[in-house]
């Protein structure tokens, strides 16, 4: 660990150097750039100058028990010195966990109905209430992109688009089977049933750009057909372009350049091939969402709303609150702060 960061102690210290050169200066993207870099590690720089501040200490303390009128003095230091040490220490690790760059996306959040009838319609809708409370104590934006509700006031289904500041760091974790136990108004003799409800949540993907390599078609030129006049039928001026990659073809006629016909067919390739990539990525989505939610069954929970208790339960921290009435408001900080500190045990691991 510290190997890495007095890496990035020198990195910084580079940068600081090179941000005083006129050539840097006058060069205003380059010198932007080195900015974002620097302001990026002083963080950890700052942590790594405390530490090493802590050892020089530690080891005049330690030079110290030399002298014995001194020398409890210098233990009691000593032991003080290694405290701050540990926690510098472990601030270090937090610090170099890499950040996410999809925290930083807004979110498509999908709702369905799961395993229940009605009564997991109802639950949906309390969660659409729940997630909606929480993007606003947050101050972030919400969209309804679709909703299909059941007469009995449920949703079967709600897709939401929530924009802000880090919305995907707030509710990524959300992904999963929550489970309801709880007595449905529909049911006559107070029994308690139990429901799920699917949520699936994507951090928002940037628009589909297509880049053409022009490695990647295949040009050919032949003689146009039909309607155009005696110039259109004798020359090669119709243009076939097939993107090689997807096996999109294109045929464009209808001017008399090649370099006109060429130019349209570009255009419609590139909004074909749009299309195409955009149907990509839908189903990579919807594999990702089965993967996230499964097959919907009340085993597969993440959590669960035990209304008769009032309690809510997340099974991947073992964490119990007994504080649903709050949580179903909108109130989730404490639980997905939890679930954020075991996200980064996790990436310490990993380290």
């Amino acid at each position: 660990m510290l190997s890495k960061v007095k890496r990035i102690k020198k990195r910084f210290d580079e940068i600081t150097n090179l941000l005083i050169q006129p050539e840097i200066i006058s060069d205003m993207e380059k010198y932007k750039k080195l900015s974002s870099e620097r302001k990026a590690t002083k963080p950890i720089v700052d942590v790594y100058e405390d530490y090493c501040r802590i050892l020089k200490e530690t080891e005049e303390c330690e030079e110290m028990l030399a002298d014995p009128e001194l020398k409890k003095l210098a233990q009691q230091e000593i032991e003080t010195l290694n405290k701050q040490k540990v926690k510098l220490e472990e601030k270090m690790k937090v610090l170099l966990i890499p950040h996410d760059p999809l925290d930083e996306r807004n979110v498509i959040l999908e709702i369905r109905a799961g395993t229940g009838g009605g009564e997991a319609a109802l639950f949906a809708h309390d969660l659409f209430k729940m997630y909606t409370g929480y993007a606003l104590r947050k101050g972030f934006q919400i969209e309804v992109i679709s909703k299909n509700l059941t007469e009995m006031g449920g949703l079967k289904e709600v897709i939401l688009n929530i924009k802000g500041k880090e919305v995907y760091r707030f509710f990524k974790h959300e992904s999963g089977i929550h489970r309801v136990q709880r007595v449905p108004v529909t049911e006559s003799k107070g029994r308690i049933h139990t429901s799920a409800v699917t949520v699936a949540v994507f951090p928002e993907a940037d628009e589909v750009e297509v880049d053409i390599n022009p490695d990647d078609l295949r040009i050919d030129t032949f003689r146009a057909s039909g309607h155009g006049g005696q110039h259109v039928n004798v020359t090669d001026s119709a243009v076939r372009i097939t993107h090689i990659p997807s096996g999109t073809v294109v045929s464009q006629q209808d001017e008399r350049s090649q370099f006109k016909n060429k130019a349209k067919a570009l255009k419609i390739l590139r909004a074909k091939l749009q299309q195409h990539y955009q149907q990509k990525q839908k189903e990579q989505t919807e594999e990702s969402r089965k993967k996230q939610v499964g097959t919907g069954d009340r085993s597969e929970k993440i959590r669960t709303y035990n209304f008769p208790q009032g309690r809510v339960t997340d099974h991947r921290i073992n964490l119990t609150l007994y504080k649903l009435e709050s949580a179903m408001d909108g109130d989730l900080d404490e639980i997905v702060e939890a679930l954020s500190i075991r996200e980064k045990q996790q990436a310490l691991k990993d380290l």
